[in-house]
């Protein structure tokens, strides 16, 4: 991978129709500006006026963008060119170079984004190709956590509607989204309903779904108490848009666990991949994913995130950028007297709400994490930032422990393992 020898620079400007593309020589000279429409016709008229404008090797021109992802890096990295990424508040700084009246359009921003990459190459992220099993990762992840939002919107409608006619259907279960519940909701849809339920029809539908946290007396009991006195209809109405939120809610239960079964399969599949990998036959227990997942507090979505969105800083065992992504790392703004340590906000979203869960978890299932939470509590601590230093230290863990190549030990104590 050859990064020192770069004579060319190029900045794209990428929209949803046309990518402004601004090619620049070593000495920081403009060589051409042009617009290419998004498509594959487009974007391979780019690769080849870069090739023809330059005469040089693909692996002599770099390219800046903003985002790290998308076709037109794929394209791009699959021609060999070498592709660098900058966040766009850095790009916002970059741009007071060239002018301070605060001017912007398409051209100038790709004059920037191929200038800074000369000059500040450093501040710019190398991308790569990535393994074709993460990318399928990361997508199903994502639909894991959006199918799992919707099912939250949904079952507030659920209680919303109940609150207005049957309050006493809320006392079953926190749930409300679960199948069980809704199908004991359609058993009973009404307190009239409830009255005329027989006991062994509801000891059916718990015994079908496994639930014993409840008996079907104990729900008879839930479902017969005194009802509210609704206006005439209002039982009607709210059963109605129960009955259409409900079938929605069945839909998406059984695509959660078709996208938990393909989270599963793809992690599996890339510790498949690691031990095909690995010439000297690593033992299937010093694999990174069943070192990962020998942590505590690491689940199924946890690891997913971690694989799909931080697979580059695993790979590479870099503590440093994962706690900056995952938004554990603390900012510090000093300035003569004043000093003052803040939370960081820029981070990536994902993987903080990970870590954070992977923290939480961890408190109640691991001594050593819940004696730390413990005593940054005392210390004054807030739970948000107490569970943020426990992360810390579980990414410090997990970066040692991947680079010994060793699962989680829970009768070491995670200083020793961090060191």
């Amino acid at each position: 991978m050859v990064t020192e020898d770069v004579e060319w620079f190029a900045g794209i400007d990428w929209a949803s129709q046309t990518h402004q593309v601004c090619l620049v020589d070593a000495g920081g000279k403009i060589v051409g500006e042009r617009g290419f429409a998004h498509g594959g016709a487009g974007l391979a008229e780019l690769c080849s006026w870069l090739l023809t404008m330059t005469r040089a090797a693909p692996t002599a021109i770099a390219v800046a963008i903003e985002v790290p992802h998308g076709p037109i890096v794929e394209t791009l990295l699959e021609r060999g060119f070498q592709v660098y990424a900058i966040n766009p508040k850095q790009l916002d700084r970059f741009r007071d170079r060239f002018t301070v009246a605060g001017a912007k359009d398409d051209r100038r921003d790709a004059h920037v984004l191929g200038d800074s990459l000369r000059t500040d190459r450093h501040c710019f992220r190398r991308l790569s190709a990535e393994n074709a099993t993460v990318i399928e990762l990361r997508e199903w992840s994502r639909m894991s956590e959006d199918l799992q939002q919707e099912r939250n919107r949904l079952a507030n409608r659920v209680r919303e509607q109940l609150w207005r006619y049957y309050p006493q259907a809320l006392a079953i279960s926190d749930d409300l989204a679960a199948d069980w519940f809704l199908q004991l909701w359609a058993a009973a849809p009404t307190p009239a309903t409830a009255r005329r339920l027989r006991e062994s029809t509801v000891g059916g539908i718990l015994k079908r779904h496994r639930i014993r946290r409840i008996t079907a007396a104990e729900v008879l009991a839930s479902l017969r108490q005194k009802p509210l006195t609704v206006a005439p209809g209002t039982a009607e109405a709210a059963s109605a848009h129960i009955r259409t939120v409900a079938q929605r809610l069945t839909l998406v239960n059984r695509q959660i666990k078709q996208a938990h079964h393909r989270l599963d399969a793809l992690s599996d599949r890339i510790t498949e991949n690691e031990g095909d990998s690995d010439a000297m036959g690593q033992k299937s227990e010093q694999r990174d994913v069943t070192i990962l997942r020998s942590l505590p507090g690491v689940g199924r979505i946890v690891l997913a995130t971690l694989l799909a969105e931080a697979s580059e800083p695993l790979r590479r065992r870099d503590y440093r950028t994962l706690r900056t992504l995952s938004g554990v790392a603390p900012v510090t703004r000093r300035s003569g007297k004043y000093c003052i340590v803040v939370r960081r906000q820029a981070c990536h979203m994902r993987l903080r709400s990970a870590v954070y869960h992977w923290a939480r978890v961890a408190t109640q299932h691991d001594q050593h994490s819940r004696h730390r939470y413990a005593e940054l509590r005392k210390r004054g601590h807030s739970h948000g930032r107490a569970l943020r230093s426990v992360g810390d230290r579980l990414l410090a863990v997990a970066c040692a422990m991947l680079t010994r190549q060793t699962p989680f030990d829970p009768d070491q104590p995670l200083k020793q393992m961090a060191a």
